[in-house]
C-alpha cells in the first residue's frame, strides 16, 4: 500500500505509476480547484481540495487490478478506510484538509461504470457509518453537480475513488438514496458525527426530519409487503 504526497510525486524518478500520478494531479490542479463556469456557484469545483492541496494533505495510491474481480478490488480498497482513519485520529487539527486518491490505470473506460460504481456501492455505506465520505469519478460518470445538473464533477480522466471526512455540507448527499434503508444508515451515521455539534440548526432540523421520513417510508413499504 503506497500513498504518495503531492511533494513526493514531484520527486520520483523512473516510477512506473509516475504518468498516473502526476496526470491526476494536473486534473486537480487544474479542474477540481479552479473555478469552472458551469458549477452554478462561485468557487472552486472540489471545496476541500485547496487546503489539501496547499498542506500537503493529499495522499495518492495506484491500484493494479488486472484479472481481479470485483470482491478482489473491494478487498484491496476497503483497507484504505483503516489507514485514513489511523490518520485522522492521529492529526485531527487538520480533519477537514485530508484526501486519498486512489487511481485504477487498468480499469477501462467502457469497464469502469460497472468496476468503479460497483466498488463505491458496495464500500460506500461502510465508509459513511465510519464518518468519511466515499466518492467515484470516472470520464462516463453521469452523477450531476448540486447547482446544475447539467454539470458532471465527478469526471476524471483516468477511474478514481476519492476518500476524505465527512463534513456538514454532506448532508445533501446523504439525504439522496432512493433506498430508505441506505438513507436511514447514512443519516444516522451523520447525526452520530455531529448531531451534538452541527454549527447550522437548519441541518440539524433537515437531517431529522429526513431520518424520520425514511423510517416512516420504510415502515410503509414493510405494511405493504404484508
Amino acid at each position: 500500500m503506497q500513498l504518495y504526497t503531492t511533494l513526493e510525486i514531484e520527486q520520483l524518478q523512473q516510477n512506473e505509476d509516475l504518468p498516473y500520478l502526476l496526470e491526476i494531479m494536473e486534473w486537480v490542479k487544474f479542474f477540481l480547484v479552479r473555478p469552472h463556469p458551469d458549477l452554478g456557484r462561485p468557487g472552486v469545483v472540489c471545496p476541500f481540495m485547496p487546503h489539501a492541496l496547499k498542506s500537503n494533505n493529499i495522499r495518492l495510491a495506484v491500484i493494479r487490478t488486472k484479472n481481479l474481480c470485483l470482491e478482489q478490488i473491494e478487498a484491496i480498497v476497503k483497507p484504505y478506510r483503516d489507514v485514513f482513519l489511523e490518520r485522522e485520529a492521529n492529526e485531527k487539527e487538520l480533519l477537514i484538509s485530508k484526501a486519498f486518491v486512489l487511481i485504477f490505470p487498468d480499469v477501462h473506460i467502457d469497464e469502469a461504470s460497472k468496476v468503479i460504481d460497483g466498488v463505491h456501492k458496495k464500500l460506500k455505506p461502510l465508509f459513511v457509518e465510519s464518518g468519511l465520505m466515499l466518492g467515484e469519478f470516472h470520464n462516463r460518470t453521469e452523477s450531476p453537480g448540486l447547482h446544475n445538473p447539467n454539470f458532471r464533477p465527478l469526471r476524471s480522466p483516468i477511474p478514481l475513488l476519492v476518500i476524505r471526512p465527512m463534513t456538514e455540507v454532506d448532508l445533501t448527499f446523504l439525504m439522496s438514496p432512493d433506498n430508505p434503508h441506505l438513507r436511514i444508515r447514512y443519516l444516522e451515521a451523520y447525526l452520530n458525527r455531529f448531531g451534538h455539534k452541527l454549527t447550522d440548526e437548519t441541518k440539524f432540523k433537515n437531517a431529522h426530519q429526513a431520518l424520520a421520513l425514511a423510517k416512516e417510508e420504510l415502515k410503509d413499504k414493510n405494511l405493504v409487503s404484508y
